[in-house]
């Protein structure tokens, strides 16, 4: 192993922070198999406990139209694309029932940044929720929906943030981070948050007493530097805070993008990135696989690379899919891919409280986790 590398290793093994200067250099080298040792010897200090988790969810994406132009998203559309939507009340509240009739206790719910909507739309759609599932927990909401819902109804983020935790929001995703750098969002983006956006919606809703997770979308314009700066503004605002509980980072998905010319980040550099994430970021107690865009394989060994969580089982997903990445799990193999390295799978929520029982067992085809397109009726944009 290269002496440089060895040494900063050591340290970190030791309980000394990782410097930004020396995460570049773990991220600039191939020493992957010692990387991630170090990482995978951080999560067992972190979590010796004999078991590792996974979450039952579905990512609901209410409407597919935004205000932004992102060039890496195939999912977006203009307000008066023909392939525009925004789901009606009772297709959206079906696919909670479903859900829940699968043993989920939680709905991912994100869209586009609708240009119109106004704030008390989601309040309604937050309340029918409740009201109708109240044991749901509502993960909804990426940091630049909440910054867009601030410029449509012209209040106060604070404001905006409190009433919709009164309307029933139970927690942030990290959605919408991609690289924490203006440079690289003004260079793939335009119309969506900035750097210093994103961070304080996360910070006034972890002070409101909030918790949200933390992502990073890697392998398109970026340094690596500026891959490290990302790690850095969100340690130091969990220095600050402590209020992301989890942190998942994926490669770029260039299919039916326009930045489809840019190759895709492999296994390798996935691993290894995962893995510096899970050294640098002390402070943040979980990392997630990402097995949505890795699939099964990787996704397991991402749990030998510095995750301690599978993710979600994730019955629905419309976002990566459509730049073309599907891949499935069921309920039998996510608990198998855990299984098979030699851990207890135990479900947990988004708080990551462990479920003391598991889910009943459903027949076959009510467990299959497929990113299917469901049949939906849609309104008018």
């Amino acid at each position: 192993m290269n002496a440089a590398i060895a040494s900063i290793l050591e340290d970190v093994l030791e309980g000394r922070r990782l410097s930004a200067a020396d995460a570049v250099t773990l991220l600039e080298s191939h020493e992957l198999a010692a990387i991630g040792r170090a990482a995978d010897a951080v999560t067992r200090r972190l979590h010796p406990e004999p078991y590792r988790t996974y979450n039952i969810d579905r990512n609901i994406n209410y409407t597919n139209i935004c205000s932004a132009v992102c060039d890496f998203c195939a999912f977006y559309r203009g307000l008066k694309d023909p392939e525009a939507y925004v789901l009606d009340r009772d297709t959206l509240l079906r696919k909670i029932e479903e859900t829940v009739a699968l043993g989920g206790d939680q709905i991912l719910m994100q869209g586009g940044m609708h240009p119109t909507l106004p704030l008390e739309w989601y309040e309604d759609l937050l309340r029918d929720i409740k009201a109708h599932f109240p044991q749901v927990n509502v993960h909804g909401f990426s940091p630049p929906e909440i910054h867009a819902f601030t410029k449509v109804s012209k209040r106060p983020l604070r404001e905006v943030l409190e009433r919709l935790a009164r309307a029933g929001l139970g927690s942030l995703p990290g959605g919408g981070g991609e690289i924490l750098v203006d440079r690289v969002r003004a260079a793939i983006t335009r119309g969506k948050a900035m750097t210093d956006d994103w961070l304080e919606v996360s910070r006034q809703w972890h002070l409101l007493g909030g918790r949200s997770t933390a992502t990073m979308m890697y392998g398109h314009v970026e340094t690596l530097a500026e891959r490290v700066e990302h790690l850095d503004r969100l340690r130091q605002l969990q220095d600050e805070t402590g209020g992301f509980t989890a942190f998942i980072c994926w490669s770029f998905q260039p299919d039916n993008t326009r930045m489809d010319d840019i190759p895709p980040a492999g296994a390798f550099e996935y691993l290894k990135t995962q893995a510096v994430a899970r050294l640098y970021l002390d402070n943040v107690a979980n990392i997630q696989s990402s097995w949505v865009t890795q699939g099964r394989e990787i996704g397991q060994l991402a749990l030998l690379f510095g995750a301690n969580d599978m993710g979600s089982l994730m019955i629905e997903e419309n976002v990566v899919s459509a730049a073309g990445t599907v891949h499935h799990l069921t309920l039998d193999e996510m608990k198998s891919s855990i299984a098979d390295l030699g851990w207890i799978p135990r479900r947990r929520n988004v708080f990551y409280e462990l479920f003391e029982d598991e889910p009943p067992a459903a027949d076959a085809e009510r467990t299959r986790t497929r990113a299917v397109q469901l049949p939906v009726a849609l309104s008018s944009p």
